[in-house]
């Protein structure tokens, strides 16, 4: 996977949208048209504070199914993503909770979004939605049959989740790339608002041999200088809300703090980073 030609750069910002409650789910408001400007806005902010690329998630659906999604969810998403994409002109990505990859495909594929993640894409993981078991062998034939190339971003040993084998974290990136065919690997920490350790970041980067390797959660501005000297990019949401609290809004003021300060630890590391130009239609 090449991060530059997709993102116009080697180390993308990859800011979240949290979408409220979607349909079916728990909490549900019964207003696809709130959930739709409450994204409209928040991809707007992400867009204007200078990130390279947008992941769109039903963050709010919880408690999640641990497969597929309902039909009404995946509608939902799919107006909203058009929706944004009239907005920016990011690359966009689908994360589908809890795992739900290959809803996520099929909406990246008809919308012509970019990539996905997917939280087990390879092993079995014990969740509290129960034990999810990756479906590599699915995703990657449903992608051909599609003749689609969105990219797949794969976590390792996901966060709110516990391997039911040996955690071995090198066997665990081998596996999803070698085995899974994954485009990229994501690192996290144990949950939401975690950041990983930079020795773990190290040992996965190197046991990845050149496919990207993502910081998944726990960015902020104070340690993305540390994170990123052994990452080839960041997928942020938490901090960049207001307050720094993950029910709140997108905050654009935090959105250029934080990318600010990942692009400065770039430039005193005297590394050349492309800065992409960030394009908002009117």
């Amino acid at each position: 996977m090449d991060l530059y030609q997709l993102f116009k750069t080697r180390t993308p910002i990859i800011g979240v949208v949290h979408l409220l409650p979607l349909p079916t789910s728990p909490r549900w408001g019964g207003s696809l048209k709130t959930v739709i400007d409450r994204a409209e806005q928040e991809a707007t902010a992400l867009a204007s504070g200078g990130v390279d690329g947008i992941i769109v998630e039903n963050f709010f659906d919880a408690p999640f199914t641990k497969n597929q999604v309902d039909p009404a969810i995946v509608s939902a998403m799919t107006v909203v993503v058009q929706r944004i994409q009239n907005l920016v002109t990011l690359p966009l990505g689908l994360n589908v909770l809890r795992n739900d990859a290959k809803s996520a495909m099929a909406i990246a594929s008809c919308v012509r979004a970019q990539f996905i993640r997917v939280n087990v894409l390879t092993g079995v993981m014990a969740t509290d939605q129960g034990l999810i078991e990756g479906e590599a062998h699915q995703i990657l034939r449903y992608r051909r049959e599609l003749g689609s190339d969105v990219k797949i971003m794969a976590d390792v040993l996901v966060k709110h989740a516990r391997p039911l084998s040996s955690p071995n974290l090198t066997v665990a990136v081998k596996d999803t790339i070698e085995r899974g065919l994954a485009d990229a690997v994501i690192l996290s920490g144990w949950a939401t608002g975690s950041p990983p350790n930079i020795e773990d970041l190290e040992l996965a980067c190197g046991a990845a041999n050149g496919t990207p390797v993502l910081i998944g959660s726990g960015a902020n501005w104070e340690n993305i200088a540390t994170l990123m000297q052994a990452a080839d990019g960041v997928i942020v949401s938490s901090s960049l809300k207001r307050h720094g609290r993950i029910e709140q809004p997108i905050d654009p003021i935090r959105v250029s703090q934080f990318v600010e300060a990942a692009r400065r630890s770039w430039n005193s590391k005297g590394e050349t980073k492309s800065i992409s130009s960030i394009t908002i239609r009117s």
